[in-house]
């Protein structure tokens, strides 16, 4: 599952739909969850450029936004990093505020719980092959994505949270990874193809290194050679 940007003739409902899916899983979290999303969501629709992917905002502006201090700010932007939601593209400089894209992908992934509280229209716009499944599709997968093996690595852990969240992308492209080393702060793996390590640096290894840092906060990302 990949969201597409949401610019274009259908950008207003593809915005709407990002919206109502983290306000959807917002309430069904904690007050404390409750609160984070609240304030990214309202980063979101006071400053988010939504066509370039872009949060530029100073600490100061945020915590005036948010009614707090800005150690709060410091500390809140931290959690929606470690979540994935937040990825800083340019650091914070002497006369330049530090600048963020949103990972709608990991977004919508996380939020995928409550999708269906939402609605099976929603669930058509964004997910439109599930409506498919769910419905006898003549579509027949190249083989079965077969569970991953549970060893108690951090490998393993992390397969099986993408297996779970994306059981065909799993069997095509994160199965065959196998693990070089972890050290320094890297996950490494060995893809078995140029073009396999290829695709999983441009498309999946952000998922990944997300789904690593949430297993151990002491590995910071993923990298992949082929």
């Amino acid at each position: 599952m990949l969201v597409t940007k949401p610019v274009g003739r259908d950008a207003a409902t593809k915005k709407y739909d990002i919206l109502s899916a983290l306000l959807a899983y917002g309430l069904s979290q904690d007050k404390h969850r409750q609160r984070l999303i609240m304030r990214l969501m309202a980063l979101i629709t006071t400053r988010y450029n939504w066509q370039r992917d872009e949060l530029s905002m100073g600490q100061a502006e945020i915590a005036k936004l948010w009614s707090v201090d800005t150690r709060t700010v410091k500390r809140e932007m931290a959690k929606l990093r470690a979540l994935g939601w937040l990825v800083e593209k340019r650091a914070a400089a002497r006369g330049r505020v530090a600048v963020h894209g949103i990972a709608l992908d990991q977004i919508m992934l996380d939020t995928k719980p409550m999708w269906e509280a939402i609605g099976p229209d929603f669930i058509a716009r964004v997910a439109p092959q599930a409506v498919e499944e769910g419905h006898g599709s003549n579509v027949v997968p190249l083989r079965p994505a077969s569970a991953p093996v549970a060893d108690g690595s951090l490998w393993a852990e992390a397969q099986a949270v993408f297996h779970g969240q994306d059981a065909a992308g799993y069997a095509a492209w994160v199965e065959k990874l196998t693990v070089v080393e972890v050290g320094q702060g890297v996950l490494h793996l060995m893809a078995p193809s140029r073009f396999h390590a290829r695709y999983v640096a441009t498309h999946l290894v952000e998922r990944l290194s997300v789904i690593v840092r949430r297993i151990d906060p002491s590995v910071g990302r993923v990298e992949v050679s082929g």
